[in-house]
């Protein structure tokens, strides 16, 4: 499910940058590259960046990829002694 999430993320990407670069200068860098807007491999582009838009929105809202609860602020840190302590682990101190 991540690699499908990368790649939704990655298409829409693409296509936001396509689309500054048509709103801001007129240009389709995705039908500059492969041969104009009617070519196929532009076309197959287009649908998929759209494909990924649908996908992503249905996700928003489903709550797949939310992120995990952190409970790390209830958990106490360990300073030098205090983990040779709570491990069992003794260290000598040298006195130089």
């Amino acid at each position: 499910m991540k690699t499908l999430h990368a790649i939704a993320v990655t298409l829409l990407i693409i296509g936001g940058i396509n689309w500054g670069l048509i709103g801001f200068f007129q240009f389709d860098l995705v039908s500059a590259i492969f041969g104009g807007q009617t070519a196929v491999l532009s076309r197959i582009i287009y649908g998929l960046v759209g494909i990924s838009a649908i996908y992503y929105l249905t996700t928003l809202f489903s709550g797949v990829g939310e992120p995990v609860r952190d409970d790390s602020d209830n958990l106490r840190t360990n300073f030098g002694t205090e983990f040779s302590e709570d491990y069992g682990i003794e260290e000598e101190i040298e006195d130089k």
